[in-house]
Order: structure tokens, then sequence, then C-alpha cells
């Protein structure tokens, strides 16, 4: 792989056309991906970027680490593999039982 690349620090308005403009001087982009909140669908500041070789993906990294978008400076370096999550929040082991309060049990 090694073509996947992580850019942080983008302004909150950044489209992931425009992230593809950003990178389709330094070669081919095969995906563009700006990352947002599930919940609002406001970007999380936060993207990635797919490109051709590992060897465009390097020189637009050198090319484009620390420079500015928006008034805001990009960290654009190598994506690191996800980290695989642990099942879903913490919490409760089982359903149902237990006493939920009240009145003792009896109205």
């Amino acid at each position: 792989m090694g073509s996947k690349i992580y850019v942080g620090g983008l302004p909150y308005s950044a489209t992931e056309q425009q992230l593809t403009e950003l990178f389709a001087p330094h070669g081919t982009v095969e995906s563009a991906r700006v990352i947002t909140d599930k919940f609002t669908g406001q970007s999380r500041g936060f993207g990635f970027v797919e490109m051709a070789t590992e060897e465009e993906a390097k020189k637009a990294i050198a090319a484009l680490n620390a420079t500015q978008m928006g008034g805001r400076t990009l960290t654009v370096n190598e994506a690191k593999p996800q980290e695989p999550r642990s099942g879903g929040g913490g919490g409760r082991g089982g359903f149902g039982g237990g006493d939920r309060g009240g009145r003792g049990g009896r109205f």
C-alpha cells in the first residue's frame, strides 16, 4: 500500500474537490476524503488522500507538509493503518434483571 496519505489541519470548510485539486499537481489522485462527524456532518479537520503510486505519495508529502490552506497549517504524512477498535462502548454486561429503584416493587 503506502500510497494513502493523512492530511491534518484542514479548514473546516475544505471539500474533497479542494483536497483533490491540492494534491493533483503531485500525481494521480485516486481518492480524496474529508472526514466528517457522523452526527453533525461537520468536517473534523482532517482527511485522507490516496495517490496512484508510493512515489507520488512521497512527493506530495514532501511538497505539502507544513504548507497553508485557508489560513491553517497542514500536517501531511503517510497514513498509519487503522487500529482495530474494541467492541462497542464500555458499560454494563448484560440486559434486564435487577431492581431499577423506585418504591420497592409493589404499588
